[in-house]
Formats: structure tokens, C-alpha cells, sequence
């Protein structure tokens, strides 16, 4: 018995071999993805389409004006400080990248005009993205797991008209309001950096820069940020209606509204600036 357990104990063991994802067994991985993708882009659908035909209706004006004040307003200091502190970057790297060929004298030129086209609307909706569709799917998918969205649904009353529909009218008016300051706020951060770090006069500054921007660029920016109001608050209200499985779901449901509505973002701002540039506006 001793022998031949040390026998046994000597005898090398082989080590695993790792296994290795092949092609087949990608596929179904594949599947489940592409069917999650598809089932995601059929719910926002239907939930555009649904908000749509109760925006025909009397609309909850109440509960508009705070959702406006919640998401819009309690949002312009995120929105404003991200604007400013990325004027003042583009002021330093434009004069700094750009100092052999006068990159002094077109900074407020650059920031403007990089505020006002992409940087402004497109920032700004990445911090309300991470701000109010987080904000959104949580508070909305705790009602859904606490079955307070299916009480509302018992007593006759639409969760779309009371819920989705006051956040989708918040966010797709107080984005352009918000972009519109916070492009200001950039402007002023632009300012000071070439006052007090580039010994650039206030008046020509600002001359500069009022000087370069027009009412297309303008309308370049401000176009876009309906439809990324838009396209935050239904994919917030979405996952948090459709969240499940308690605190880690609303949690899931959270990251993912999130990471989608950033995505959908910038994939947006692309199509649109195409559509702007062979369609000018001005």
C-alpha cells in the first residue's frame, strides 16, 4: 500500500491543456448578441413609437416643468465647467501646436469654432448622458422592480404618458439651452487664458472671435442636441423599464443605459455632421 501510493504520488500529472474559443463556438456567442442588439433597438422603437402617439394627448405640464428643472437646470454646472476647462485647453494647445505659424492670433478663432460645431453640443451630452440617463434608469427602474410602474398600470394610467413622456420633452428642449450656455462658458475659458497666459488683448480676442462665428456654425451645433436629448432620455427610460432582479438589475441597467447612450452619441454626431455639411444650413 506504501509502494504503491508513492508510486502514484510520483507520477507527473499532465497539465490542462486551454481551451480555446474555435469558430463554432463563437457563433452562439454571436447569436446572443446580435439577438440582444436586435431585441434593444425593437424596444426603443416601440417605446419612441409609443411616446409619440401619447404626445398627441393632453401632456402632464407639471411634471414637465420639474423633470426640466431636475435634468436641465440642476445640470448646468457640470455642463459649464466641461465647457470652460476644454476652452481654456484649446486656447493653450492652439497657441502652443500653432506658435510657428501665428498661432496666436487665431485662438478665440479655433475655439469657437471647434465649441460651436462639435466640442459644445457633443460634450454636453456626454455629461447629461452620465448625469440624467443614469439618473433616469435608476429611479425608474426601482419603480419597476418595486412593481410601482405595474400599480400605475392597474389603476389605468399609462407609465409612458406619467414617466417617459415628461423626460423626453425635458431633455430634448433643455439640451439645446444647455449647449448654448455652455459654449459661452468655453468662450470665457478661451478668454482668460489669452489674457493672462498669452498676454493676448480681451478686444481682440473677442473681436476675433465674434468675427469668425457664424450663424451656420452655430446652427451646426445646436441642430444636433435635440436628437441627442432625445436619444438619452428613451434609452434611459427603456432600461430602466425593462430592469429585473432587484438592485443588481436597476445597477446593470444603469451601466448599460449609460455606455448606449454615450455610444449612440457620437455614432449620431457623425451621421449629422455629414447630413449639416452637404446640407448647409445657413
Amino acid at each position: 500500500m506504501y509502494r504503491a501510493a508513492r508510486t502514484i504520488a510520483r507520477v507527473p500529472e499532465t497539465p490542462e491543456r486551454e481551451v480555446r474559443p474555435g469558430p463554432f463556438q463563437v457563433l452562439p456567442r454571436l447569436h446572443r448578441w446580435l439577438r440582444k442588439v436586435v431585441s434593444h433597438l425593437g424596444g426603443l422603437g416601440l417605446l419612441a413609437w409609443s411616446v409619440a402617439r401619447e404626445g398627441r394627448r393632453r401632456w402632464e405640464g407639471g411634471e414637465v416643468l420639474r423633470q426640466m428643472d431636475a435634468l436641465g437646470v440642476q445640470s448646468i454646472t457640470v455642463a459649464n465647467l466641461t465647457c470652460l476647462f476644454t476652452g481654456m485647453v484649446l486656447a493653450l494647445q492652439t497657441a502652443h501646436s500653432l506658435s510657428e505659424f501665428g498661432g496666436r492670433l487665431i485662438v478665440g478663432r479655433a475655439v469657437i469654432l471647434s465649441l460651436t460645431r462639435e466640442l459644445g453640443p457633443v460634450l454636453t451630452a456626454l455629461m447629461l448622458a452620465a448625469r440624467c440617463g443614469a439618473g433616469i434608469t435608476a429611479e425608474l427602474g426601482t419603480m419597476a422592480v418595486t412593481e410601482q410602474v405595474d400599480a400605475l398600470r392597474a389603476l389605468g394610467a399609462s407609465p409612458v404618458r406619467r414617466l417617459v413622456l415628461p423626460r423626453v420633452v425635458a431633455l430634448t428642449v433643455m439640451l439645446p439651452v444647455l449647449t448654448l450656455v455652455a459654449v459661452f462658458h468655453g468662450m470665457l475659458g478661451g478668454l482668460l487664458i489669452a489674457v493672462f497666459e498669452l498676454k493676448i488683448g480681451a478686444s481682440f480676442y473677442l473681436s476675433t472671435t465674434l468675427q469668425a462665428l457664424t450663424f451656420d456654425d452655430l446652427m451646426h451645433g445646436l441642430c444636433k442636441t435635440p436628437f441627442f436629448g432625445l436619444e438619452i432620455a428613451l434609452i434611459g427610460c427603456y432600461n430602466g423599464l425593462s430592469a429585473t432582479g432587484g438592485a443588481d438589475g436597476v445597477g446593470r441597467a444603469t451601466t448599460v443605459a449609460v455606455v448606449v447612450a454615450s455610444i449612440t452619441i457620437l455614432i449620431t454626431d457623425f451621421f449629422l455632421s455629414k447630413l449639416f455639411i452637404a446640407l448647409p444650413i445657413g
